[in-house]
């Protein structure tokens, strides 16, 4: 039986958030795009979005046998997009401080680039999919993510022929014949580290202070307390850590580093460092972070997210059920996105 999508309406520009960029720059990896609609399942519902130049429509699709309301759906697209911040304000800013370091034959990745900000995503989905994102690229961690909803999350309903479930729990995730079956899928390593780290969050008795209230807790907390939080669970190095503080704990001045940024910083904005490296150690990587937080300011890891989409190579994470129009933005080189630089313990 085919559901009528009934759709509502959010007045926002395209360059205050722009659907077809955040959701395919290395963020978050479960949105697909069916005929331009972006969809994507949380616990008891499948959100549906699309866009035009001035407003983004959204509806959704209940998890059988629930009930819901659109003001729900709107809560959830408020704080996921953080649309109270405004992102033309920090585009200005960000815009001003780029000049110093503007190329005399490049356009600024500002102007390129618009509508790219930083998703708060829920904490748990974000730990588990940037332990995948491990030595991988966009398009695997996104089949990665998806396996582990079909095999291991709940099934919501169905939308344009396509079956959604919820990202599984840390119950689920902790049964014991998780790691074998996540090998079987294809994560590598990745399945020890997924499987130990799903088990810390339910063994009250061996790890009574790692639960998923203590985690979200972090978003009230420093950085430095939320990244040592972070650095107990098995699979996540300091890299790691920063991406789940940038995109799900607010920690909204973090910027990541690994050899993409560090060769950004050194290319680009004359961080004096040496090109090609393999190992930092923790001081010259928190010198970047300071670098860029100096240059950009309170946003600095929302400003280098800009830069890192600048340099994906084509914004595409292969959930596109059928192609969009051709992008403007010019392509570069095609790059890992965790292609790590060692950072000394």
């Amino acid at each position: 039986m085919t559901v009528e999508t009934i759709w509502k309406k959010i007045a926002i520009s395209e360059s205050e958030v722009s659907l077809h960029k955040v959701l395919r720059c290395g963020q978050t990896f479960r949105w697909k795009s069916i005929n331009n609609v972006w969809s994507f399942a949380i616990s008891d519902r499948i959100i549906l979005l699309k866009q035009d130049e001035s407003n983004i429509y959204y509806s959704h699709i209940m998890q059988k046998g629930r009930s819901g309301n659109d003001s729900e759906t709107l809560s959830f697209i408020n704080d996921y997009f953080t649309l109270g911040i405004n992102l033309g304000e920090l585009y200005t800013h960000w815009k001003l401080k780029h000049q110093v370091y503007q190329s005399k034959t490049k356009k600024s990745p500002f102007d390129l680039f618009t509508g790219i900000r930083i998703l708060r995503q829920d904490p748990w989905e974000c730990l588990v999919s940037f332990i995948c994102s491990s030595n991988n690229n966009v398009k695997r961690i996104s089949k990665m993510c998806d396996n582990l909803c079909i095999h291991f999350g709940e099934y919501i309903n169905e939308y344009e022929g396509h079956k959604y479930y919820s990202f599984p729990t840390p119950e689920s995730l902790s049964q014991s014949s998780v790691e074998s079956k996540l090998r079987e899928l294809g994560f590598g390593y990745r399945a020890k580290y997924i499987h130990q780290t799903a088990c810390k969050f339910t063994d009250d008795s061996k790890y009574p202070d790692i639960t998923l209230d203590q985690l979200n807790s972090m978003r009230n907390e420093k950085y430095i307390k939320a990244h040592e939080f972070l650095l107990q669970l098995t699979g996540v190095g300091p890299k790691v850590a920063d991406c789940i503080c940038l995109m799900s704990l607010d920690k909204h001045d973090v910027v990541p580093i690994d050899t993409h940024v560090y060769q950004i910083a050194v290319r680009d904005y004359k961080f004096k460092g040496k090109k090609d490296i393999k190992t930092l150690n923790k001081e010259t990587y928190a010198a970047i972070r300071s670098f860029f937080k100096e240059i950009f300011g309170d946003y600095a890891g929302w400003a280098q997210s800009v830069l890192f989409a600048a340099d994906l190579s084509d914004l595409n994470n292969g959930t596109n059920i059928i192609d969009q129009v051709k992008e403007e933005e010019p392509k570069a080189k095609r790059i890992k996105l965790d292609k790590s630089i060692k950072v000394e313990s």
